[in-house]
């Protein structure tokens, strides 16, 4: 499961990653860079997402927890911020979205918890060298009933953890390295399923943070800042 995660400036990408948004049209460092730093992202709130409409990728914040099209209302999100990549082109709820409506989430890491309910302590797993991931995620478009503002919604998908996180947790986002990031958006349905048959495993690094985390009103570089056990 991946239930927070940060994205943050200033941002590094590795050479690999520039030559992808570049061939994207896509100056993603400066987007994040002015923007707010979020430290803290949990369900519900709004991320930056990467999709591609009319043959153009574009950058966008859309709302954490994907609203299907034929959602009555915005409650069916609260289950829905991870999408498990084995089943996904299976499942009722995210099939469709999968098959249409594929996407980025760029991020600087993730956080997940170890331990007791009571007494968890949080980790931050990262790439060793601070660059920026994308994780593979879909999104959806909803209206409410009563025709009020369209909301954009996303998930993001998880599978086997790396090796650095696996006694942490049983599930980690799908990262996707830079040459699958356009194969993921644009294929089609057998190119998305041979990305996540093929994504390579991250390397990532780990280490324990504040508990503060806990609260998704927190933000601050604090919540990202090492402590000893």
């Amino acid at each position: 499961m991946c239930g927070r995660y940060a994205t943050y400036g200033p941002v590094s990408l590795s050479r690999e990653a520039k030559q992808a948004l570049e061939s994207m049209g896509l100056d993603l460092a400066s987007e994040i860079n002015q923007r707010d730093d979020q430290f803290n992202i949990a369900p519900t709130q709004r991320a930056l997402v990467i999709t591609l409409s009319d043959r153009s990728y574009q950058v966008g914040m859309f709302r954490w927890g994907l609203i299907p099209s034929w959602a009555k209302d915005l409650k069916v999100a609260s289950r829905l911020f991870n999408a498990r990549a084995e089943t996904v082109n299976e499942s009722k709820v995210f099939r469709s979205a999968f098959r249409r409506h594929r996407c980025l989430i760029p991020a600087s890491g993730f956080f997940e918890w170890k331990g007791e309910p009571r007494h968890k302590q949080p980790y931050f797993i990262h790439e060793p060298a601070g660059h920026l991931m994308m994780f593979a995620g879909l999104h959806a478009t909803w209206q409410p009933a009563n025709d009020g503002e369209w909301i954009r919604s996303f998930t993001i998908l998880t599978g086997k953890p790396a090796r650095v996180s696996h006694d942490i947790h049983d599930r980690s986002p799908v990262i996707l390295p830079p040459d699958l990031w356009q194969v993921w958006v644009e294929g089609s349905v057998d190119d998305a399923e041979g990305v996540l048959a093929a994504a390579p495993e991250p390397d990532l690094a780990v280490y324990p943070v504040t508990k503060a985390l806990a609260s998704p009103k927190n933000n601050g570089p604090e919540l990202i800042e090492p402590v000893s056990l």
